[in-house]
């Protein structure tokens, strides 16, 4: 089952049906499969069972890699890339609607619960006390269904947003203390509003915030390349300049890469031992928390601070510190000025070299734009499954070419 299920998803074929289909019509899958013949429900079954051990390859496969002399973590490139849900964004709705909706349901399935009462009644008189009459009307059945999961998936929703307002929360009181702070230092009233910290209770989710019936824990995304909005999870990856091995890979909920480089260069750590001695990302990845992150700080980073035609992207700073403003402008122009030099420029060209083909290989060649599963914990072993393939792949292509005789 093992041996089927790597050797479908490095060819691009992941469906349990096909997989089953190929064990009868082509000589590859029947080897592997030892000339048997085991259904789609069990192959299925079996990489659902297994997903979370399946994904665990993915380390063993990379060390595999860098004992054939792969990986060199010279230069790692990190990049990120939507890829679908199992899920139909037509089937996401927004807080503002669930309210609507929440009260319309309320209201008919009251009306449906007179009209069977009064059903019941009638029943009564028709067949006797305590005698069988028809089962639950089906629209009030389907109404019900569709209350409940309305009411859970605002209850989530607003859950969320308390938690989001927390954190703010804490992070105003912070900065109010260090405005304090300051002030006492220096005898002066620091300029700009004061921090304002919001009421957690009183928090509710943004009227346009979706939440998924389907698979809840994907989020509506735009599609860099077709423009268009989906249902997704933003797939990472780090790959190793040497020959294109994906050395770390995670999947996140999160729709912009913001917080991602530093997370995923210390997954490099973690699968390799070590950190790269260089590593590059666009200008979706910099923040000065990332790029003064102790955690990284013997990689040396190119992550430009500008999008396309020098749009500066600056961090939204707190009002009360003049300081922090001006370190992180300082940073911001000391990562533009390395970019421009001479050496910055080509190590910085080769990122598109490194990471960008290995989605195309992905996407285009394999495939992979969908994903089978629902739940960031499932897609994410899958999206490791996809990426081990890929480095088997690589690592298979590699070998060396016998010697003429």
């Amino acid at each position: 089952m093992v041996k089927l299920l790597v050797y479908g998803y490095c060819i691009g074929r992941v469906s349990s049906r096909k997989i089953e289909k190929a064990t009868y019509e082509e000589v590859a899958f029947r080897v592997l499969a030892c000339n048997q013949h085991p259904d789609h429900e069990s192959i299925a079954e079996f990489r659902k069972q297994h997903l979370q051990e399946l994904a665990s390859l993915f380390v063993q496969v990379l060390r595999l890699c860098e004992q054939a002399g792969l990986v060199k973590l010279g230069h790692v490139a990190i990049e990120g890339s939507k890829l679908r849900a199992n899920a139909s964004k037509h089937k996401a709705m927004s807080y503002e609607r669930m309210c609507e909706k929440e009260e319309q349901l309320a209201v008919e399935v009251a009306r449906l619960l007179g009209e069977a009462e009064a059903a019941d009644e009638a029943e009564d008189k028709q067949y006797g006390k305590g005698k069988r009459g028809d089962e639950l009307p089906p629209e009030l059945a389907r109404r019900e269904s569709r209350l409940r999961k309305i009411r859970e998936a605002k209850a989530a929703l607003e859950e969320e947003a308390h938690e989001r307002a927390k954190v703010a929360a804490a992070a105003a009181e912070a900065k109010l203390d260090a405005r304090q702070q300051v002030e006492a230092e220096t005898g002066k009233k620091t300029r700009g509003r004061p921090p304002q910290v919001v009421d957690v209770a009183a928090t509710k989710p943004e009227a346009k915030a979706q939440r998924n019936f389907t698979d809840p824990e994907s989020r509506i995304m735009k599609d860099s390349a077709t423009g268009s909005f989906e249902q997704s999870y933003n797939a990472q990856i780090a790959v190793d300049g040497e020959a294109q091995i994906i050395v770390a890979a995670s999947l996140t909920q999160a729709a912009n890469d913001k917080q991602q480089l530093v997370p995923m260069l210390e997954a490099v750590k973690s699968n390799v031992g070590r950190l790269p001695e260089k590593a590059t990302a666009d200008a979706g990845y910099f923040s000065t928390m990332a790029v003064t992150s102790e955690a990284v700080k013997t990689v040396d980073l190119y992550v430009t601070p500008d999008r396309g035609k020098k749009t500066e992207e600056i961090e939204e700073l707190p009002p009360r510190a003049p300081v922090a403003a001006a370190v992180t402008e300082a940073v911001t122009e000391h990562m533009r000025e390395k970019l421009k030099t001479e050496e910055g420029r080509e190590v910085y060209k080769q990122r598109k070299l490194i990471v960008e083909p290995v989605f195309g290989q992905v996407k285009e060649v394999r495939g992979f734009r969908r994903f089978s599963f629902r739940g960031l914990q499932k897609n994410d072993a899958e999206w490791q499954l996809v990426c081990l393939t890929h480095n088997l792949l690589k690592l298979f292509r590699r070998r060396p070419c016998p010697q003429p005789a």
